[in-house]
Order: C-alpha cells, then sequence, then structure tokens
C-alpha cells in the first residue's frame, strides 16, 4: 500500500517514522528545496531531530502527483493555514476512494471553518479523519508510548489509518466527534499561551492547574454549543492534550506565553513570533472571532486575546481566575 505525507516538518516526520514499522511504500512530499537537494545526495531525510535518523525507506519528492497518485492513504502534516492550499493542490491526483488523514490543529483564519470541512469542500470525498493527542514530535519519534484520538465518520477511514499507524507505541482512540476533536486540538493552544503567561510571572503549578481546570470545563461547554460531544473533553485530544501542552516548555505556545508573562515588549514579542511558528497566536485570532460570530460568550478567551493581541497587563489573567464565576 502506498501512503504518502504533505509536510516535512517534525511531526511530519515523527509520523512517517511510525508507519514505516508496517509500510515500506511511504513518500513525503516537500516544498523545500534544501530538504530534497539533501536528500537526493545523502538518501536519508534531514535530520530535523535532534540524534534522530529518519528511516531510509522514507522517499522524498517536491511533485504532488508524484506523492498522491495512487495513495490509499494521505496525511497532511502542514500548519492549519496551509491545509486549503494544499487539498486544492491534491485535488487532481485523488479520488473518493482516498482517505485523508489530517495532523494539522487549529481553525482556518478567514473563514473560522475546521480543517475537517475544508478538506471535504474541496475534495468531496467523506473518508476525512483527523487524528490529534498528547503527542510531541520527539516522543513519537524516539517511540515512547504515546496516545491519540482519531475521528471521523467514515468507518473505513478509521479502520484503515489504525492498521497503518498502531503499533507497539503508538494507540490510536477512535470517535466519531470530529467537532469536539478540532475544537480541543485547536483551543489547547491558545489555554497554553496562557499558561505560559503565568509561568513567566512566576506563578506555581498550583496556579496553573488552576487555569487548567477552569479552561477544562469552558472548552466542554464551547464543544456542547457548537455541536460536539462534551465527553471528548476527557479524551486523548482534551484533557490529555491540554496538560501536555500546558505543562512543558517544549510548548512552543507556552513558551511564547512566558515571554508575555515575564514582560516582553511589542517588539520582543513580534521577533519571537518572527523566530518560532506559534500555533496559538493564530488560533486565538480564529477562536475569538468564531466565539463572536456563534455569539458564543468565552470571557477567558476574551482576556486572553486583549493580553496578547493588545497587550494588556498579563496579570489580569490572575485576577479573572479569581473572580471568575
Amino acid at each position: 500500500m502506498k501512503i504518502a505525507l504533505i509536510g516535512t516538518g517534525v511531526y511530519g516526520l515523527a509520523i512517517a517514522s511510525a508507519l514505516t514499522k508496517k509500510n515500506k511504500n511511504v513518500i513525503m512530499w516537500t516544498e523545500d528545496p534544501n530538504k530534497y537537494q539533501e536528500y537526493k545526495e545523502k538518501g536519508t531525510i534531514p535530520d530535523l531531530i535532534p540524534d534522530f535518523k529518519a528511516p531510509k525507506s522514507i522517499k522524498l519528492t517536491m511533485d504532488y502527483e508524484t506523492a498522491c497518485t495512487d495513495a490509499e492513504i494521505i496525511f497532511i502534516t502542514s500548519t492549519a493555514a496551509f491545509v486549503g492550499d494544499i487539498c486544492n493542490s491534491i485535488k487532481p491526483y485523488i479520488n473518493r476512494k482516498t482517505i485523508i488523514c489530517i495532523a494539522s490543529k487549529g481553525i482556518e483564519n478567514k473563514s473560522c471553518s475546521f480543517l475537517s470541512d475544508i478538506a471535504y469542500e474541496i475534495l468531496r470525498t467523506k473518508h476525512i479523519a483527523i487524528i490529534s493527542g498528547p503527542s510531541f514530535a520527539v516522543d513519537m519519534a524516539f517511540n515512547n508510548p504515546v496516545g491519540l484520538s482519531i475521528a471521523s465518520h467514515s468507518k473505513k477511514a478509521i479502520k484503515r489509518i489504525k492498521e497503518v499507524l498502531e503499533n507497539d507505541t503508538l494507540k490510536l482512540r477512535d470517535t466519531n466527534d470530529l467537532i469536539g476533536v478540532q475544537i480541543c486540538g485547536s483551543i489547547k493552544n491558545v489555554i497554553a499561551v496562557a499558561a505560559g503567561m503565568l509561568a513567566g510571572m512566576n506563578y506555581p503549578e498550583s496556579t496553573q492547574s488552576f487555569l487548567i481546570t477552569e479552561a477544562l470545563n469552558d472548552i466542554k461547554n464551547l464543544i456542547a454549543a457548537l455541536g460536539g460531544n462534551p465527553k471528548t473533553i476527557t479524551s486523548f485530544a482534551g484533557v490529555g492534550d491540554l496538560l501536555l501542552t500546558c505543562t512543558s516548555t517544549k510548548s512552543r505556545n507556552f513558551t511564547f506565553g512566558y515571554v508575555i508573562g515575564a514582560g516582553a515588549t511589542k517588539e520582543e514579542k513580534e521577533q519571537h513570533l518572527k523566530k518560532n511558528t506559534v500555533e496559538g497566536y493564530y488560533t486565538l485570532k480564529s477562536i475569538y472571532k468564531l466565539i463572536k460570530n456563534k455569539k458564543i460568550k468565552m470571557p477567558i478567551i476574551d482576556l486572553i486575546y486583549k493580553i496578547v493581541m493588545n497587550d494588556q497587563d498579563p496579570q489580569l489573567l490572575v485576577s479573572f481566575l479569581i473572580n471568575k464565576k
């Protein structure tokens, strides 16, 4: 079976590595000519993860047709902002039986659409799945035990993806709650920014746990308001990913929040964003716009937006938690 991955970032490389445990026909698409040239010269994917050697069985291409033609499953591992463009690019090379698995986390900024909806609108295949959960790429790459949620309305998609991706260190737990899983995977990055702010202001783990507990309840209510299953908050994609992202300095969202909490100037924040991909920053814009469009009250998002986007005092976050109803 041929499996394609679109995107050669660290998470895409970790997923590709996991796939090679059961499959030898794995091909990755990259837009980076330097990565491709290094692959041509050395026969391996450039080492994006320190001390990790990518399996030599992974092939690399810069051509969508080469990557996607006859692929039974296509994984999309780019940042959320590029999922629509990728779907338009791969559309000529897929059919309605092709399974699309999106590992990206976020909500499209302009339309506030979920990534599964964008993929369906463009590709018109019902075999669309989302994988999400507490998994840093480095941990997956080095075969540490990891659990992920897989959401789809297609039983075929869930079955086939589990067959190729699950292994002795990677577990997938399935659900049909596409909405809930995507809300959890998106908003946890925003809450992680707030958790980083608390750390940057030298508040202890107790205060961060205070934030996480309040956020869990608010996310559960948001899932219900948007038509998802509130129980999804207890899944790998929910509490699992929220805990990981809000408590680890490996998280770029947490680190960005730390910079804000530590008193960075506006210019310093802008420089940090230029040097680092902070999904929570862009998702904050989408979530804020979404709840305003849907007339959903979520004060914690309103406050994080004011602190991050309007340079208000991060100390307001502590006052908010104490006074929250």
